[in-house]
């Protein structure tokens, strides 16, 4: 069965786009652990629902969970990663911003407002986390739950959200929680006022593998769609 589940990736990406590479300064390994390492293994699943977004572009990048206009150093275009290291040398200038803005931020976020119109149940934005909290993060040396879902108290009717760590629960053990450390990010939050959004985060502890931590995703949200009617 097909789920009728818009599902988001937006941080599976490692490419440093031509625009942005005379300027950036991390070697991939860096790229990659500002990421959401992991995440284009464990939600491989564009196959299983109905719509499917992702990129290739890194979040080191452009941070398509971010405002526009968010300028800090973890913003929309950074001048850090979450481990306070440089992105760029020099940083570069505002016409190259604006060129990143318009060709990999806004594309991505305009696909996501026509898809709201398809019907479909619910909207699930995909992650994975560091283990214990980055420098730049909520919660800074802490160590994270397995799994976290948030909806930043509104983006998602809370029965929904209720069914949904109990199906996580079921498959992941007693370590899942709602709203902490993440309440919601950008994406769920802007994107709510056309179809409910959830933020699904699992840690990258090694409790389990991609592909198992696939498989849980996926058997969760088969048995959220059973429960929860349309």
């Amino acid at each position: 069965m097909t789920l009728p589940l818009l599902i988001s990736v937006p941080h599976a990406g490692l490419r440093v786009p031509p625009e942005a590479r005379p300027y950036c300064s991390l070697t991939p390994e860096e790229i990659a652990r500002d990421g959401d390492e992991g995440a284009a293994e464990i939600y491989t699943i564009e196959e299983e629902v109905e719509c499917y977004v992702t990129t290739d572009v890194a979040r080191a990048i452009v941070d398509l969970n971010r405002a526009e206009d968010d300028r800090r150093k973890d913003g929309v275009v950074k001048t850090h990663t979450c481990w306070e290291v440089p992105v760029y040398e020099p940083f570069p200038p505002e016409a190259v911003v604006q060129t990143l803005l318009a060709k990999y931020y806004r594309p991505y976020h305009q696909r996501l407002t026509r898809l709201g119109d398809r019907g479909l149940q619910l909207a699930v934005d995909c992650h994975t986390m560091a283990a214990a909290g980055p420098p730049v993060g909520p919660d800074p040396g802490v160590e994270r739950p397995w799994v976290c879902i948030s909806n930043a108290d509104g983006t998602c009717p809370q029965e929904w959200m209720d069914t949904l760590w109990a199906c996580l629960e079921e498959r992941f053990g007693p370590n899942v929680t709602i709203n902490h450390p993440f309440k919601g990010g950008f994406i769920t939050r802007t994107h709510a006022a056309e179809m409910p959004w959830v933020q699904l985060e699992l840690s990258r502890a090694p409790f389990a593998s991609n592909q198992q931590k696939r498989e849980h995703v996926l058997a969760a949200l088969h048995a959220w769609t059973r429960k929860v009617p349309r």
